[in-house]
């Protein structure tokens, strides 16, 4: 029985090796259900009570900042909805419908902002014509842009300032980091060992989630960044891989730290453009002790939002708590740096599982962060 359940761990740990090996190409891939992709016409796949959905791999960008669609065909009722929606959108939902969404519906005219009904907003669409979608990037401010549609390259006339998705309902706790879309950057002081910024996943990984990257897109002035997996709660003012209940590969010098503030020589070095990953092979009877009520991990349900904790340039530090914390099954964690794997090490789980953790300590550090590269 022990050669059976180490043959299988070997297989289960070959077939995520491939995956995360193909997630350069996975990261932007385009998603869609009841959807018929030839070329570009997307048709229409499912029965008149089902919603089919396509979200395009890329968002949009500076350099691509606007969107249109041609109405070739109304089909029976002309229910087609033009607009933007978080990467992981429910593709059961029609662009509008759910938060962080809004979408012009070409049948009623109308706008869809995060709500199923909507407001009057402009002329109906029909066969032939042309929906465009775009974003005034120079208005980004506080979470906020103005969004434009046109019908047949004419601006609808209400331009609609929605608030964008900050992904800020994806993390648990922020300290001196901010959160724009999926960019984090360091506004911290990072003058000593105690001014890092972390960031801490809302949820711990699981066998359904069990993988997450980072792109560094700017190293600032010292590269200090970590990434890597903590417990619930761990110290806003030490980088991960320092303290107990936490191990995290660091970019500056390739080491591996784990539960102490000095680390073992593990790979290469991380720079501007690299992309580091973490994940956990999890042993196929694995089953997480919360210790508390947690949200479901299913990545198809957008996370309920909370109160995030972001408190910048606190001078207060934080102790380590007293006493032992309980630890769970043993697990092996593993590291990639541009979809390579780097090494591995067996740990024990904290109670309550590993979050994905992330610290920066020194001024001009970006990174862009996908909590979900694996999925679709």
């Amino acid at each position: 029985m022990d050669d059976i359940n180490l043959h299988y761990r070997f297989l289960n740990w070959r077939r995520r090796i491939r995956e995360i090996r193909e997630v350069g190409a996975v990261r932007y891939r385009e998603r869609f259900k009841r959807m018929l992709r030839d070329g570009d016409v997307l048709s229409y796949q499912g029965n008149s009570d089902e919603v089919g959905c396509y979200v395009a791999p890329r968002p949009l960008s500076k350099g691509n900042c606007y969107f249109e669609v041609t109405i070739v065909d109304t089909g029976v009722r002309g229910m087609i909805a033009v607009g933007l929606v978080p990467q992981y959108y429910k593709l059961d939902h029609q662009p509008g419908w759910l938060p962080h969404s809004v979408a012009y519906h070409a049948d009623d005219g109308k706008l869809y902002n995060g709500n199923t009904v909507g407001q009057q907003f402009g002329p109906k669409c029909n066969r032939g014509d042309r929906i465009g979608c775009g974003i005034y990037l120079e208005s980004l401010e506080d979470g906020r842009t103005t969004v434009l549609f046109t019908k047949n390259g004419k601006e609808v006339s209400l331009q609609h300032t929605i608030k964008i998705l900050l992904h800020e309902d994806e993390w648990g706790r922020l300290h001196d980091v901010r959160v724009t879309g999926t960019l984090l950057e360091y506004v911290g002081k990072g003058k000593s060992i105690v001014d890092v910024g972390l960031a801490q996943s809302r949820l711990p990984l699981n066998t359904r989630c069990h993988y997450y990257e980072l792109e560094i897109t700017d190293a600032g002035e010292k590269c200090y960044i970590a990434l890597g997996l903590a417990r619930r709660n761990y110290p806003k003012n030490r980088h991960p891989g320092w303290s107990r209940g936490s191990i995290a590969y660091h970019a500056d010098d390739g080491k591996l730290f784990q539960g102490s503030g000095v680390g073992d020589a593990f790979g290469p070095r991380c720079f501007e453009g690299d992309v580091m990953g973490c994940g956990i092979m999890f042993p196929r009877d694995y089953i997480l002790d919360s210790g508390d009520d947690s949200d479901d991990g299913d990545l198809e349900v957008w996370p309920k939002q909370r109160r995030v904790q972001n408190e910048l340039y606190m001078n207060d530090e934080d102790e380590e708590e007293d006493g032992e914390e309980k630890e769970g099954s043993k697990v092996m964690v593993f590291f990639t740096r541009n979809g390579k794997v780097v090494g591995r090490r067996e740990v024990a789980v904290p109670a309550g599982g590993f979050y994905p953790t992330i610290g920066m300590m020194s001024t001009g550090e970006k990174i862009r962060v996908d909590l979900h590269p694996l999925s679709g």
